[in-house]
């Protein structure tokens, strides 16, 4: 394009340069003439640009895009964190929870971009934990989401009641993406639970029958005595998850707060009977531990590995498997262990394996060394004392929950090291007790399959103290439940990117919270130019699979063609 003057005014044409085959000079070819530059019409430059571009690939367009100079003045107006939601949106696609939650909502007509605004909401979980009044600010201000500029709360929370509404099918949806696409080990399986807290005054109501009589539908927040955040005296709810041996977590459930382990253990094993998942070993804790309970985990062909208790009864006596005669075997990693089988040949039958760490057991012992030097020191301390004073400071040493077990009293009234009680507490050094149902897994599988329950109760840490499941800005049951699905699905990004890169999501956040994407002012319109990757940016996108983003993410021209 260029512009010649004649008779005082500017004229455009489209001209093209060539060399004269006979003379070797440069000549220019008149090829358009527009007319007049100050008559133009802009309308028909852009029809013709238009025709144009249909005929070249995306990459060309792209490329031509990125060459075209923008006409000074440019004016900065502000910038968008980027790398963040980048990552996440590329992980959300790649492990097929876009794909999953558009199938289920091709049967509904929804008029707002539900599966955008649940990735913000998982996001929002991941980066920066808020509000939902909060993340129109965040939306809007603060990072950049594809196809979502915006968000109004009141559209947050209606994609909420739509996750709660396929929680099932959601679930399921992406536990079939996920294990496709990395091949995901489910034999075993790791369960546990935890809870979490609400500061109200009172307990969630039950609902009941039309006569009143009986509990059609129990509260969500209650207080329960075994708060695992050590607030009994706070309404509750029991949250519960099933973790694979790599730390992915496959399914998440929310019970009242005042919910024992059993029914959880019930309705767990209910739901995964139900996908059909094959041959499933179960990894549980003690505190799962009862005669119903490992029936339960049985049922449908299942099997368990679960945690025992090296004491039984009101005397904490040795179980039977402790006295077991037998010699440990070392596994590679320095445990000790030792397979046994009581009652052989019997209904009763069960096997345990009986584990010494011997690092474990040198601590134990010079922890216990200690608190019987401090025992005698103040048994020596009792004889300087008379009448009332030697009558407390007797009854506080006898009664002390951590000197006192290792205190015996004579038939005369005095107190004694308890030299027996020591001993016996030496068989106890170093050792736990794990008992399994499945007779084909070696003694060492079971072993390493109860160490990686450390992975399930990793997941619960991460959930308070990363994605912030606490404080729950909820106060109705469904958007409780909602919101722990939230959490689940950003615990599942999460860990995702963790597996495949080797490092922490604190660490990722950080190289990545560095890119932004810059909004420029140009006569033409707004230009969002994207910051330039470093080298560790490049190389976390690259692991996890995620295209970089483009240069421009949106310019004048893009809008025109897009529209």
């Amino acid at each position: 394009m260029r512009t010649v003057k004649a008779k005082g005014n500017e004229y455009l044409q489209l001209a093209h340069n060539y060399r004269d085959p006979n003379t070797g000079g440069s000549k220019t070819k008149v090829l358009y003439n527009f007319g007049r530059k100050d008559q133009l019409d802009p309308q028909a430059l852009h029809r013709l640009i238009e025709s144009i571009t249909k005929h070249l690939g995306p990459a060309s367009i792209q490329e031509l895009q990125e060459t075209l100079p923008t006409h000074t003045p440019v004016e900065f107006l502000e910038s968008r964190e980027l790398g963040g939601t980048w990552l996440l949106d590329g992980l959300w696609q790649r492990l097929g929870i876009q794909k999953a939650i558009e199938k289920l909502l091709t049967s509904r007509q929804y008029q707002m971009p539900v599966e955008r605004l649940l990735f913000a909401l998982t996001a929002n979980r991941c980066l920066n934990p808020s509000s939902k009044l909060y993340m129109e600010h965040w939306v809007a201000e603060e990072v950049w989401i594809k196809g979502l500029p915006e968000v109004d709360a009141h559209y947050l929370y209606r994609a909420m009641d739509f996750l709660l509404e396929a929680e099932e099918e959601i679930q399921r949806e992406v536990f079939d993406a996920v294990s496709s696409l990395f091949n995901l080990e489910v034999d075993i399986l790791f369960l546990d639970t935890t809870s979490t807290y609400f500061e109200v005054p009172e307990e969630d109501a039950d609902l009941l029958d039309e006569d009143g009589q009986e509990t059609e539908h129990e509260g969500l927040r209650k207080r329960s005595r075994n708060s695992k955040d050590s607030r009994p005296d706070l309404p509750q709810a029991v949250i519960a998850f099933a973790v694979t041996r790599t730390g992915i977590p496959v399914r998440s459930w929310v019970f009242p707060g005042s919910t024992s382990d059993q029914t959880v253990l019930k309705v767990v094993k209910k739901d995964l009977n139900n996908w059909r998942m094959g041959r499933v070993i179960m990894v549980q804790d003690t505190g799962f531990n009862s005669a119903e309970n490992r029936r339960w985990l049985q049922t449908a062909g299942g099997h368990y590995i679960i945690g025992e208790k090296l004491r039984q009864g009101s005397k904490g006596a040795p179980t039977e498997a402790l006295k077991h005669q037998g010699r440990f075997r070392t596994m590679s990693n320095g445990l000790e262990i030792k397979d046994i089988t009581l009652a052989k040949g019997s209904e009763a039958r069960r096997r345990f394996v009986l584990v010494r760490n011997p690092v474990e057991a040198r601590r134990d012992a010079i922890k216990r060394a200690d608190i019987v030097r401090e025992a005698e020191r103040r048994l020596e301390d009792l004889h300087q004392l008379e009448g009332e004073p030697h009558e407390k400071a007797a009854c506080a040493l006898r009664t002390h929950k951590v000197f006192g077990r290792y205190i015996r009293q004579t038939k005369t009234g005095k107190l004694r090291l308890d030299k027996g009680k020591i001993r016996q507490e030496e068989q106890y050094d170093g050792k736990y007790l794990i008992s399994t149902s499945d007779d084909h897994l070696s003694a060492e599988d079971v072993v390493l399959g109860y160490k990686q329950l450390y992975e399930v109760e990793r997941v619960f840490q991460d959930m308070k103290h990363l994605i912030d499941i606490r404080p729950v800005r909820h106060r109705l049951e469904d958007r409780i439940r909602a919101h722990v699905l939230l959490c689940w699905l950003g615990m599942l990004l999460i860990r995702v990117a963790e597996n495949e890169t080797n490092d922490t999501w604190f660490q990722m956040k950080k190289v990545l919270g560095s890119l932004h994407v810059g909004i420029l002012d140009t006569r033409e319109g707004q230009v969002w130019q994207t910051g330039k990757l470093s080298e560790e940016m490049q190389t976390v996108l690259s692991t996890l699979k995620v295209k970089e983003p483009a240069k421009y993410l949106d310019m004048p021209n893009l809008r025109y063609q897009n529209a």
